[in-house]
């Protein structure tokens, strides 16, 4: 049984009250490794590492940052086979998806190492003869990164090395769901030559030992990736002790196809907007509105894709749907499913599992007091709606709490544009399916979806401070 301990001040570290919980394989639920079971002990144990760990690490040049980052990369490179198999078995991954993981974690290292020279100030204009006046921005100290199950390597990767490019220390705690991968993720750091202390790793279950990181004194920055209900609570928690918060929240996001649309184009969109990871994945398309033309022809092709989906052994690159990735996730999903049936939805396609896998699930008829209406399944589930017009496509858009990514296929430029300014969502893609990501750009969203945005630019806001300086000539 591999034993997975904590990770602080450079080296493995028993949990204090010397407990360790099971991590399961989701595609049997077979017991494949056991993880520390962290404490408030072992939470401040991390940060105090990282704080002192601060007072050296931010003294580092820009160019000695980067090299360290252009390390990592470089070492993940060569150890992206050892990633990959964790990601299909702890995760539940397909290997293409496993794949994709390694590849954006690569490039979000290497354009944070870029970032670490875009750290800059700026002279300014004094009122006070022979004063020079500038402005410089300084790192802010322990940054807690706290990561989801579905992408546990790409966050884990960004929530880390951003902060560290902008000379920040980090102490990062994993889903439960996924304490092996970000163990891994410490080693990497420390085979490139990360000073001790400076990137530190605590598991445990996040209701007991969250509030300990996201209160800690000596945390200056709180990034969250996860469910809207935690992400509300941790906000609460960072106002009331006046700590900067990064939200990546829930999302229900809409996809629009119109009667203008490549409908290959549309269809394979959409297919990859809620079918990729099985369904595992916030920025999912699950409310699809059709416009009514080719409301049929969507629909049939649509069924017929997601038939096709592969379902085999997860290291087949034919494989597109793994598991779900826990017990009650797989009960949430069901019971969505069944709520709908129950209330007069039809079922299309899917809704049947083969173990703790749920087959491509398409609805109609879907109403909104059906809970897939307006929660979030985080499943492979869609719903698909008939619309009349593309008014009715921007307000049937809007209409969730969630505002994370939307979508639109059109060859009409008029409509493209529309879309792109009226629908309320922090990212819009045209022409393309809501899934998408890059290292540089402002991800994140708005509405119960969250607050702030990821990426290298942003960083550089996030995790460092003005300060004014003035010299007297």
């Amino acid at each position: 049984m591999k034993q997975v301990n904590h990770w602080i001040d450079g080296e493995y570290q028993k949990p204090d009250n010397g407990k360790y919980f099971p991590v399961k394989n989701p595609l049997d639920d077979s017991i494949m490794a056991e993880a520390a079971w962290g404490n408030e002990v072992d939470t401040d144990r991390a940060v105090q590492a990282a704080h002192k760990a601060f007072q050296e690490y931010r003294k580092l040049t820009a160019k000695e940052r980067e090299k360290i980052l252009l390390a990592v990369a470089d070492q993940l490179e060569k150890d992206a086979d050892e990633f990959v198999e964790i990601l299909i078995d702890e995760v539940g991954s397909p290997v293409n998806k496993a794949r994709f993981e390694v590849a954006l974690s690569l490039d979000m290292l290497r354009a944070a190492a870029g970032s670490a020279r875009q750290i800059t100030g700026k002279t300014i204009p004094s009122d006070v003869p022979g004063r020079m006046s500038m402005s410089v921005r300084e790192p802010l100290g322990v940054v807690v990164s706290i990561t989801p199950f579905n992408v546990p390597l790409i966050k884990g990767i960004r929530l880390s090395a951003n902060p560290l490019a902008t000379g920040n220390t980090v102490v990062l705690l994993s889903s439960e769901e996924a304490p092996v991968l970000s163990n891994r993720i410490a080693k990497l750091y420390k085979d490139a030559g990360l000073p001790d202390g400076a990137f530190n790793v605590v598991s445990g279950y996040g209701y007991e030992i969250g509030d300990s990181l996201t209160t800690h004194p000596l945390v200056k920055v709180v990034t969250f990736t996860g469910s809207t209900v935690v992400g509300t609570h941790i906000a609460a928690l960072c106002g009331q002790h006046k700590k900067k918060v990064i939200l990546e929240l829930g999302g229900k996001s809409p996809l629009v196809i119109m009667a203008d649309a490549d409908m290959e184009k549309a269809v394979a969109g959409a297919v990859h907007g809620i079918f990729t990871y099985q369904g595992q994945v916030c920025m999912g398309s699950s409310r699809i509105y059709v416009e009514r033309p080719v409301f049929d022809e969507f629909l049939e092709k649509f069924k017929a894709a997601g038939q096709k989906l592969g379902m085999g052994d997860l290291r087949d690159t034919s494989t597109v749907l793994g598991p779900i990735i826990s017990q009650r996730q797989r009960d949430r999903i069901r019971g969505h499913i069944e709520d709908a049936l129950e209330k007069g939805a039809t079922l299309e396609a899917g809704g049947v599992w083969d173990g703790n896998r749920c087959h491509p699930t398409i609805l109609t008829n879907v109403q909104e007091e059906m809970q897939v209406c307006k929660q979030e399944t985080f499943g492979p589930v869609a719903s698909v709606y008939p619309i009349d017009s593309f008014e009715e496509a921007v307000e049937k858009s809007n209409s969730s709490e969630y505002g994370l990514s939307a979508s639109i296929y059109t060859s009409n430029l008029d409509h493209a544009m529309q879309f792109t300014q009226q629908v309320k969502s922090g990212m819009v893609h045209v022409n393309a399916p809501t899934l998408h990501d890059e290292p540089h750009v402002p991800f994140g969203g708005v509405g119960e979806s969250g607050f702030g945005r990821e990426g290298t630019e942003e960083d550089i806001h996030t995790m460092t401070e003005w300060k004014w300086v003035t010299i007297q000539l």
